[in-house]
């Protein structure tokens, strides 16, 4: 099933050349330095496999989204396995549902943290929109899955936190925003199953352009992306603790900039599991925005940092 999927991948990837073969030369005609054309063109051929993809997470978050949700909100002591699995998925906004029922204490702080280790936010549209690195997904989702897992746990051991808080009734409804103001678990809307994909893959095709323009002049000024990563602490246990900061940054810009910059070659395995560990999107913003302790909100987010630079730095040891 994995090498049909990667096959069905490649042959889009080749029928896209040929589609924007035309729009590719006249590119080339335009006169503008070739770093900057190359990102032009990369980023544009990006595009059909982001809305696709879009268009098939909103489809599955359209019709299952509220079951999600609600499994999370009654998984008890299973959560950091149920919400590191669901997590995965790359739907828009389980970190903010999972920041949500958080500070309401309908779920653990292992679930919490679990939930966010394994969220994928851009990362998986962003590989999957270069055939030739799908086969990347699996791997970084299983490593994700297996952190995000051992570490809610243990957390939720050391907390003696593994019961089910609860605070206020159970079958409260979420009202929150994803993003691209995406209601998430609201009267859903048709028009969105539309025009979120859309909307969505607009505001990523705009993140993946300025990122790659950035790395491609970086990649000219060093003389090939093969001496990238020397300017990047390549091999340095400092890069997996800076990509965690990064990755911290409350926007899918994030994990597009941590991705890309893996793609690219510029930092190592650990580095970009590091940074996409600790990438939580708005769940962040709205854990800030929502629970009332903030010692508690430091703390959950000390834990995420710890756990995505020690991971970062075990798997880059192991890589080396």
């Amino acid at each position: 099933m994995h090498n049909i999927a990667i096959k069905f991948v490649e042959i889009l990837g080749g029928t896209t050349d040929f589609v924007f073969g035309p729009l590719d030369s006249l590119i080339d005609k335009i006169p503008m330095v070739d770093w900057a054309k190359d990102a032009l063109i990369d980023s544009l051929h990006m595009l059909p496999f982001l809305l696709f993809i879009f268009f098939v997470i909103e489809i599955i978050e359209f019709f299952f989204s509220h079951k999600m949700n609600s499994l999370i909100k009654h998984s008890n002591s299973s959560g950091p396995a149920v919400g590191s699995l669901l997590a995965s998925f790359p739907q828009c906004g389980f970190s903010v549902v999972a920041s949500t029922l958080y500070a309401k204490r309908l779920i653990t702080v292992g679930t919490l943290i679990a939930v966010y280790l394994a969220t994928s936010d851009e990362a998986i549209p962003v590989i999957l929109a270069e055939p030739a690195k799908a086969n990347i997904v699996i791997q970084l989702l299983i490593t994700k899955i297996i952190i995000g897992i051992t570490a809610g746990y243990f957390i939720d051991f050391i907390l003696e936190r593994i019961k089910q808080p609860v605070l206020e009734a159970i079958n409260d409804d979420i009202h929150e925003e994803g993003c691209c103001r995406h209601h998430l678990n609201k009267n859903p809307d048709k028009k969105e199953l539309f025009l979120h994909p859309v909307i969505h893959t607009a505001s990523v095709f705009f993140f993946v352009l300025i990122v790659t323009l950035g790395i491609n002049y970086l990649v000219s000024l060093v003389g090939g992306e093969e001496n990238l990563g020397k300017y990047f602490l390549h091999n340095s246990v400092f890069q997996p603790v800076i990509m965690a900061f990064v990755g911290l940054i409350p926007n899918c810009a994030a994990s597009v900039a941590v991705t890309l910059m893996y793609l690219k070659g510029a930092i190592g395995f650990g580095s970009a599991i590091s940074g996409l560990c600790s990438s939580a999107g708005l769940g962040m913003l709205v854990l800030l925005r929502k629970n009332n302790d903030i010692k508690d909100t430091l703390k959950i987010i000390s834990l995420l940092l710890i756990v995505s630079i020690m991971s970062g730095i075990v798997i880059q040891c192991i890589y080396n």
